[in-house]
């Protein structure tokens, strides 16, 4: 394997091309940034969380029969990756109502819901990645009916797996997001992005304590401290 030319930089990740077709390596910075990069800080060790984070989940999705861009890992901030055409959408899982969801729904933060709530977010930092609805992502052509009833249908199966991994680990899985990509290796549409403390909500199920980007978000402390219990409970639970 060749790491080669930088293909891509975006705030928190990088993406380089490899001598292997259809295949990328994704590297985790060391930055945190909220409220589409108003706030912005440098968190060392970081990045190597995020990685081990998301490549366990990932794995973990890939070994269940949700297709992911992951494939390995190559070292404390870097992994391998399918390539993928990207689709500018983000699909958002709520197993509880919070944050911006709350505010626009006017209920309290935490509100707990007996359906699965699927929304949807165009992927634009231009316009606050606003939601919108499948009839708007058809009109400007960000994917079809089909791709997007395979989407819904994968975020849906992700959570349905997710979420009880998570309980085992006495961490509440509230909401996250998902952002999908077509395969380039065989068309498929797949997860194609981390998931980790940075597109999920994570409340210790015991304290109610946040272990994710709220506590970035909100000005608390301990932001390190909290990925790496993520990443200890998670380890504990998949024996690895």
């Amino acid at each position: 394997m060749v790491k080669g030319s930088l293909i891509f930089e975006g705030n928190e990740k990088q993406v380089f091309s490899t001598d292997v077709p259809d295949q990328v390596i994704f590297r985790y910075k060391d930055v945190m940034v909220a409220y589409n990069n108003v706030k912005r800080a440098r968190f060392k060790g970081k990045g190597a969380l995020n990685n081990k984070i998301s490549a366990l989940l990932l794995n973990y999705l890939n070994e269940n029969g949700v297709e992911t861009h992951y494939i390995s890992t190559l070292g404390e901030k870097e992994q391998l990756c399918r390539m993928i055409e990207i689709i500018p959408l983000q699909v958002v899982v709520h197993n509880r109502i919070a944050g911006s969801l709350a505010y626009r729904l006017g209920v309290e933060e935490g509100y707990a819901h007996p359906n699965t709530i699927v929304d949807l977010r165009y992927n634009n930092d231009a316009l606050d990645d606003p939601f919108i609805n499948r009839d708007h992502a058809v009109a400007l052509g960000l994917a079809t009916y089909q791709e997007l009833d395979a989407m819904y249908n994968t975020a849906r199966r992700a959570n349905e797996l997710l979420k009880p991994l998570f309980h085992r680990a006495g961490i509440e899985l509230v909401d996250m997001r998902l952002e999908f990509g077509k395969a380039a290796d065989s068309g498929a549409i797949i997860i194609s992005d981390e998931i980790s403390p940075d597109t999920c909500r994570l409340w210790d199920e015991t304290s109610g304590e946040r272990l994710d980007k709220d506590r970035f978000r909100l000005d608390q402390s301990k932001v390190i401290e909290s990925y790496s219990t993520v990443l200890e409970r998670l380890k504990e639970v998949l024996n690895v």
